[in-house]
């Protein structure tokens, strides 16, 4: 009887560690579930990253990554998520004539057939785990020279994985690598054929595909179990490359898009619009972000703009209403995200090592344009930890002090280029460079 009961005791000892490891795994905080973080915001909720590391100090692991993607990964627990876009040496028959050239400022066209693979990478050892080929084609849209084929960053829940493509399509995987289910959208046609690069959201039960181009632009709602369309939106918008985010208000959601002089915020359940205002830049490319009741949007295409919008009194056209607390039309990003931390809102000057930073509350700045040494010119974004930036560019990520005053704490080397986004997980702080995946962590 006694061992019966010991036995028993041990059984439901190993199932409450089992129980408890699994919640700690499932909490906001040691994930990076998608795009910008786990509050859209840009920022880890906690973490320790090294300040200090190079390719011989601090870096727990380097693995070697085939083919180009700018895709910023996203990590649940011990799994690092990984999209990229393999050139073959096989010729598209459909392809025309001299594509496959382009130039630093032009698009960039490829005859050759690509495969666009899912990586999951152990994030203890650097181990590619699996690789999933979601398909093998040619991508028939150009995309920038400083871009790529997979620039659009995957999410999970932590079950699924759901991996886009933008023209390729969305490709929903489990935890060990086999494709449940695609949705096909068809084929964008992008605003000088700078190519794509928005980003799903994942809340709830949906997911969400901004589909703006030259063509009919949709907010497109899924859901996430079947990948069938529960609404989609039209929008009277051109080319973007913004993602959408979802924000809480009085306990209902809404789902908020950015473009060219248009902010629109839809139901969440319907796809009715809700509000909207204007005010933005072209070329939209910076992501709506929200913390305290208060949403931030921004542009900085050929001119500045930042507002700050109280979202419980959005409703209709906002444009002229006092749901727009203060402007900021100075200064401000076109390809890198902000980040808001501790309720301070810093941001690049265009695409230049140029930081500003400002109160999130009162638009009052704290200051401006402060030079990056190392840095000319970026198209990753920031990322925020504790009190303090990771801003990475080519060979170099800088460590940027947090608060009022402006202050470098690191200049580190890398030995490669970044166009990802830094991504932090409790003492982690992972890098997608050009070549490799970094992984760097204090006592290595």
């Amino acid at each position: 009887m006694k061992l019966k009961i010991y036995s028993a005791l041990c059984i439901l000892l190993l199932f409450t560690i089992e129980v408890t490891a699994q919640a700690e795994t499932e909490k906001p905080e040691n994930n990076w579930p998608q795009w910008r973080g786990p509050l859209a915001t840009g920022a880890a909720i906690k973490g320790n990253p090294p300040v200090e590391f190079s390719e011989t100090k601090n870096l727990k692991w380097k693995t070697a990554i085939p083919g180009k993607g700018h895709a910023t990964p996203i990590v649940w627990g011990d799994k690092i998520i990984v999209q990229t876009a393999v050139s073959t040496n096989e010729k598209a028959p459909q392809a025309p004539e001299g594509a496959g050239g382009g130039s630093r400022m032009a698009p960039s066209q490829t005859d050759k057939i690509h495969e666009f693979l899912v990586l999951m990478v152990d994030r203890n050892s650097g181990e590619i785990l699996w690789k999933t080929m979601v398909t093998r084609e040619w991508p028939q849209e150009n995309t920038h020279d400083l871009g790529s084929w997979a620039s659009n960053s995957p999410c999970t829940d932590g079950e699924h994985i759901y991996a886009y493509f933008g023209s390729r399509g969305l490709y929903c995987l489990d935890f060990e690598g086999n494709i449940l289910w695609k949705k096909d959208f068809g084929q964008m046609e992008k605003h000088m054929s700078f190519g794509e690069g928005s980003s799903p959201y994942l809340y709830g039960d949906k997911i969400f595909v901004l589909w703006d181009h030259e063509g009919d632009s949709y907010l497109y709602a899924l859901d996430k179990t079947t990948g069938n369309i529960v609404w989609q939106a039209e929008r009277d918008v051109n080319t973007s490359w913004s993602s959408p985010t979802v924000v809480e208000v009085n306990d209902k959601p809404q789902v908020i898009t950015a473009a060219t002089d248009n902010v629109t915020a839809y139901d969440f359940e319907t796809g009715n619009v809700i509000w909207t205002s204007s005010g933005l830049t072209r070329n939209v490319i910076p992501n709506p972000i929200y913390s305290d009741g208060i949403l931030y949007i921004m542009s900085g295409f050929r001119g500045s703009a930042m507002q700050a919008i109280d979202i419980s009194k959005a409703k209709g056209d906002i444009t002229t209403g006092d749901a727009i607390l203060w402007t900021y039309n100075k200064n401000t990003p076109y390809t890198p995200q902000p980040v808001l931390l501790n309720d301070k809102l810093y941001f690049l000057r265009v695409n230049n090592g140029f930081l500003s930073c400002i109160d999130a509350k009162t638009g009052a700045p704290y200051y401006a344009t402060e030079n990056l040494s190392e840095i000319s010119t970026l198209y990753s974004s920031p990322t925020g930890v504790d009190n303090r930036l990771y801003i990475a560019a080519k060979n170099v990520v800088m460590v940027i002090k947090g608060g009022e005053t402006f202050e470098v704490l690191a200049i580190n080397e890398v030995n490669d280029n970044f166009h990802a986004s830094p991504v932090i997980v409790g003492n982690d702080l992972i890098l997608r460079g050009f070549n490799s995946l970094y992984c760097f962590s204090e006592n290595y």
